[in-house]
């Protein structure tokens, strides 16, 4: 865990920025809790995680609740008061409110299992926003989505569920062999992908050794281990250098481009535990 005090700079830049929507806690007057990336609801929850919040912290709890007021009882998410909600739209939200702590509680039981219920063919998550058959690439699942599912996974216990979750892993792995861009929203494996990226905002290698990291099925795996290897190759003495990162997070220490992250380090730190024992 990150000591709040190390970074206490970058903590004080992103709570002044709670109102800039025009409402609390990152959001819109509306209630739009995806809008104003890199500082909407959605991407400070991931920071807050990163610089060790947690569900105790006032805040936390504030930003969960408004988060939850998107929640419906089908266990899907409108993050905006109108037009169409799409699985990622679901998706992010879940996993954001894994990352601060509410992975017990019961309105995202019904999530997970709402997960479940739309899952592809192919194993992952996708939006039908492509009439199928257009294109075979273009009908598979959506790579960064499945990424984000799998992501929120990881907060529950994977074996109850393996049998639905190898092929979502499955289908990943695949996409490193592939790597052309596919899914409705064309997710690549290209020279930007292989750029350490951080926070995990992004469908991108760090990212996704991350995730994958979190289950045997993919440890196990020849194209998971290059992929691994990929990111080693990267860490310097033991820390993990930023290459990519929103141009507006350029004032934050924690993920400052060319710069060593005490906290995506803490990260890479998980990873080579969980591959300790290969």
């Amino acid at each position: 865990m990150i000591s709040q005090n190390k970074y206490q700079a970058d903590i004080d830049y992103i709570l002044a920025q709670r109102n800039h929507l025009g409402d609390d806690f990152w959001t819109t007057e509306d209630n739009r809790i995806g809008k104003g990336s890199p500082f909407s609801a959605r991407d400070v929850a991931i920071f807050l995680n990163e610089l060790g919040f947690t569900r105790k912290d006032v805040i936390v709890q504030g930003l969960a609740e408004r988060i939850f007021q998107a929640w419906r009882p089908d266990g899907r998410f409108r993050i905006a008061p109108k037009g169409t909600i799409y699985p990622c739209h679901t998706i992010t939200m879940l996993r954001v409110l894994c990352y601060l702590g509410y992975h017990r509680d019961d309105r995202l039981a019904v999530t997970f299992q709402h997960l479940f219920d739309i899952q592809h063919d192919d194993g992952g998550w996708r939006c039908n926003t492509v009439k199928m058959g257009k294109d075979p690439l273009t009908d598979c699942s959506n790579p960064g989505v499945t990424l984000e599912a799998l992501d929120a996974f990881r907060h529950t216990d994977d074996s109850i569920h393996q049998d639905r979750l190898d092929p979502a892993v499955d289908f990943l792995l695949g996409h490193w062999e592939i790597k052309r861009p596919i899914g409705p929203c064309h997710f690549g494996i290209g020279s930007l992908f292989m750029q350490v990226e951080f926070p995990f905002l992004r469908y991108n290698l760090f990212y996704y050794v991350y995730t994958l990291a979190c289950y045997e099925r993919a440890r196990a795996d020849r194209r998971f281990q290059e992929a691994y290897t990929s990111l080693r190759e990267k860490v310097i003495d033991g820390k993990m250098v930023i290459e990519n990162t929103n141009h507006r997070l350029s004032k934050l220490d924690f993920c400052k481009k060319g710069a060593p992250s005490a906290c995506a380090s803490a990260r890479w730190n998980e990873i080579a535990d969980r591959m300790a024992d290969l």
